[in-house]
């Protein structure tokens, strides 16, 4: 799922809401569109999804409301994707719970299956990735499975198409789960006393209660903004009463006997084979990424060719291509001549093809600069995205990000920000606690360039000897650690546990990486072109009224002195706020005129690359962490920026 937000249906069109659920990355995105249509973006690493995306459908002849929710571990929530998704259930009570698992781990997928009979609502389960399943020697006894949950159960490999005929058939014969599992008797006791006192609810009481004696603060709250403090203080008397039958927590114990009983359904219902050769192949391929003595070196030779293919053949070859030839010869010329010709008034002519002109500077920018690049880019991305060496990076930086407050699950908002910095600003939802979701959003702030930046980065450094572009990363990586260091000192919390589910290695999906590209350059045209075009129009008009030469006069103590920039890279600066790329873009133009020297190129893509966010960035944080913090981030960011850009250049300056 790329920026955007979420649009609700009326639900009032449709026969029936179909409510997908289940463990991340099993491939519910990829359910998703088959039941709608509609593509959502699809990577082989968990967290793509973190808000509630809605389709329709039409099966079986009925118009469906499909809503896709993020990936769970369990319904009683410990992160802000998890509650967004049990708040799904209990909002909605959807017609039909759709469970997409992966079929390579029914223990965890049983989990939520034996939440969900709690729930009470009619439900499937979808086993997905049943080939590599297969490759690993993991036969299921479908029928078997299916009578002992009381379920259909339909078996698929939804990226290439099959089974889906069959789950959108068993959607109407979908049915209430069976109650498979008692507890101790003291917490049947206590289900039963919750159960008395609690009002209509909009699913099973029994699954309500369940939840309670499990520790689910967020439902305490929920239930005491709709039925009052009175109802929430009799609930905590009798957990109180409960807990002192044990020296476990009482949600220990509930998920300790739900283990005990999916165990017991996984001997009766799954046998093994010997894997398959492949998949001994890809076992080891997978265990050389996440040792640091092999995985290291694979990381720095990907980093290289990345480099190669976005630096030299994104932002030289094609830049080149069509910034010097398409619109330094056709284009702009083409355009100025029409202008002048037609256009008689100088101030629509210097608006269009003037120095800050609609077409020689906002769609020459947008297309001839920043378009190659980014397009390159977006390709590279979506082939590491496809092949599932991201979570293996999160699993070898967990020690990293150990010491800046987090853990290796941060590691995908930092990667997603690579793609949209907006976007990953919600994907920290993922993270568990409230310091994870706040040092996670500066580091985003501060030094994660979105992929358009990114790329005119690279295809500036790409001009200079290898030794300055080695500077860079070192110089932006070693301050995102420095300051995640003093946040995590700083920042008052704790750190989560890290447990992530590392997915298998695959060859990326030409159809999909083809699709994932097309779709963010798409998105990218969309997005960049009118603020472009905006910005452009920005800065003709300051200059026109003379508040861009004062605006550079008042920065040059700042850009010239502590920087030593020329003054032009103040308009550089302030476009950056706008979008990042339009920023870079910029720099990217003065370089080419030869108006940055190697060290100016060095100090300038440093300060931009720890600049304060763009303004969509910006606008998320508010949303995500509110005013105070974000405003808090943002100056920070701002004056650190300067102030590492200052220290650079000193150091230039120290060596000569």
């Amino acid at each position: 799922m790329e920026c955007g937000n979420h649009k609700k249906l009326d639900k009032q069109s449709f026969s029936k809401t179909i409510c997908l659920v289940g463990n991340a990355n099993v491939g519910k995105s990829v359910t998703f569109s088959r039941l709608t249509g509609t593509y959502v973006t699809v990577s082989n690493y968990p967290g793509t999804t973190v808000e509630v995306t809605e389709g329709a459908g039409r099966v079986n002849g009925e118009l469906l409301r499909i809503v896709d929710t993020p990936g769970v571990n369990s319904l009683i929530p410990m992160s802000e994707d998890e509650r967004v998704a049990r708040d799904v259930l209990l909002d909605e009570k959807p017609d039909v719970v759709m469970q997409v698992a992966d079929s390579k781990n029914l223990r965890r997928t049983l989990l939520i299956t034996s939440q969900l009979a709690e729930i009470g609502l009619p439900s499937l389960l979808v086993l997905n990735m049943a080939d590599e399943a297969k490759q690993k020697g993991i036969l299921i006894q479908h029928e078997k499975l299916s009578a002992i949950l009381g379920i259909p159960l339909v078996e698929t490999v939804a990226t290439a198409n099959k089974g889906i005929k069959e789950m959108k058939e068993a959607i109407s014969q979908a049915q209430v789960p069976k109650h498979f599992l008692d507890y101790n008797p003291q917490i049947e006791a206590a289900i039963s006393g919750i159960n008395e006192i609690l009002p209509e609810m909009p699913i099973q009481k029994r699954a309500i209660a369940i939840m309670l004696l499990s520790g689910d603060a967020s439902l305490k709250e929920w239930l005491q903004r709709k039925h009052g403090q009175d109802l929430v203080q009799q609930i905590e008397r009798i957990i109180r009463a409960t807990q002192k039958h044990f020296t476990d927590s009482l949600g220990y114990v509930i998920t300790k006997e739900r283990q005990d009983k999916i165990e017991e359904i996984i001997q009766q219902t799954v046998d093994r084979q010997s894997p398959q050769r492949s998949f001994h192949r890809a076992e080891k391929l997978s265990k050389w990424t996440m040792e640091p003595l092999t995985g290291i070196p694979i990381f720095l030779g990907v980093l290289y060719l990345v480099f190669k293919f976005v630096g030299e053949f994104g932002a030289g070859t094609l830049v080149d291509l069509l910034e010097s030839k398409l619109f330094g010869e056709i284009v702009n010329p083409w355009a100025a001549s029409l202008v002048t010709k037609y256009i008689p008034w100088t101030f629509w002519q210097e608006m269009l093809v003037g120095q800050y002109g609609l077409i020689t500077m906002g769609l020459t920018y947008a297309i001839a600069i920043v378009l190659p690049i980014v397009g390159t880019f977006f390709l590279v991305f979506s082939l590491l995205e496809d092949s599932g060496y991201i979570p293996r990076l999160a699993i070898m930086g967990n020690g990293v990000f150990r010491k800046v407050g987090l853990n290796g699950k941060a590691i995908l908002p930092m990667v997603l920000g690579l793609g949209c910095v907006t976007m990953a600003c919600l994907t920290t939802r993922i993270l568990e606690t409230k310091k994870e979701r706040i040092i996670a959003t500066l580091l985003l702030a501060l030094g994660i360039p979105c992929s358009a930046q990114l790329g005119v980065i690279l295809g500036l450094t790409a001009s200079l000897a290898p030794i300055y572009a080695w500077l860079v990363f070192l110089v932006v990586a070693s301050q995102i650690l420095f300051v995640g260091y003093l946040a995590a000192k700083v920042i008052p919390g704790e750190t989560s546990d890290f447990i992530m589910e590392i997915p298998p290695l695959r060859l990326p999906q030409l159809s999909n990486v083809i699709m994932k590209t097309y779709t963010r350059i798409e998105f990218f045209l969309k997005e960049a072109i009118p603020l472009f075009l905006a910005g452009t129009l920005f800065v003709f008009f300051i200059d026109k009224a003379g508040v861009l030469e004062w605006l550079i006069n008042g920065a040059r103590p700042i850009v010239v002195g502590l920087l030593g920039l020329p003054p032009e890279t103040t308009i550089a600066f302030v476009l950056g706020f706008l979008r990042r790329d339009y920023g870079a873009a910029g720099l990217f133009d003065l370089a080419s005129q030869g108006l940055l020297s190697s060290v100016q190129i060095v100090v300038s893509v440093i300060v931009l690359s720890l600049y304060v966010p763009c303004i969509a960035s910006f606008l998320v944080m508010i949303k995500e962490r509110g005013w105070k913090t974000t405003l808090w981030i943002v100056v920070f960011v701002l004056i650190y920026a300067t102030f590492i850009g200052a220290l650079v250049n000193w150091a230039f300056r120290l060596v000569g």
